[in-house]
């Protein structure tokens, strides 16, 4: 039984699929009866909002909406709207899945299989300012060791124009063939390499490359860095 609350949240729930937006929607209701529960289709359509609105307490992401791979989507929003807390509500539950999600910066992880209340629970969980993961899945958050997380942390806190920079870089592109594909100078290129080298904490674009060989062995990193669909979302 959920208790009530006089805090006037305001939630963000992105899916496409009209059926489970609707059961979003019921969780959100169940835990904040108040609440005002905005619906976006696509994460352009949710970024829409979020420009023109900062008050959003707290976005429910499907990591499979339309036009969106992998963990871009999470990125993204941790990226541009860094202060809002993420929870991903996703059928794949796969350990090594909420391991990265965690590791990406989202508050919590709900599969998509949960009842309301579960739902509810999670949603009151992470307002509370706590990170919330099913008792089910608590050794998620150990599926990938100490050093692969803080890895994946460090390619996390890339901005989308030097992921950018980086899948090219590992693509075994020059850096006056990176400046061609993104029309910038070569000088702006030489200066991203340098901010990713320092941001993952090796000396070379070698090692750099080794170290994500290493996620995409693990499974770890290919979703964020795998070639996005066309009309996926265009970061600046």
């Amino acid at each position: 039984m959920f208790a009530e609350t006089t805090v006037m949240a305001k939630f963000l729930i992105i899916d496409d699929h009209p059926l489970f937006r609707e059961a979003l929607h019921s969780a959100v209701e169940l835990a904040y009866p108040d609440s005002n529960t905005q619906d976006a289709a696509s994460l352009d359509e949710a970024c829409g909002y979020l420009a023109k609105d900062s008050g959003y307490d707290l976005a429910l992401l499907d990591l499979s909406i339309p036009g969106v791979r992998g963990m871009e989507g999470l990125l993204h929003l941790r990226t541009h709207f860094p202060r809002l807390p993420v929870v991903v509500v996703s059928g794949n539950d796969d350990p090594r899945i909420v391991s990265q999600v965690l590791a990406y910066g989202a508050a919590g992880f709900v599969p998509k299989s949960s009842k309301k209340a579960a739902l509810a629970d999670a949603i009151q969980h992470v307002m509370s300012g706590a990170v919330y993961v099913p008792e089910d899945m608590d050794d998620a958050q150990t599926a990938l060791d100490d050093k692969t997380q803080e890895m994946i942390q460090r390619v996390a806190s890339l901005t989308p124009q030097q992921m950018k920079v980086l899948k090219m870089i590992c693509d075994g592109l020059l850096n006056k063939q990176i400046a061609f594909e993104l029309s910038v100078g070569e000088t702006t290129v030489k200066a991203h390499v340098s901010e990713i080298l320092r941001k993952l904490n090796v000396f070379s674009r070698t090692q750099a490359v080794i170290e994500i060989s290493k996620l995409e062995a693990l499974g770890a990193i290919e979703p964020v860095l795998g070639e996005a669909p066309d009309d996926a979302p265009k970061a600046n």
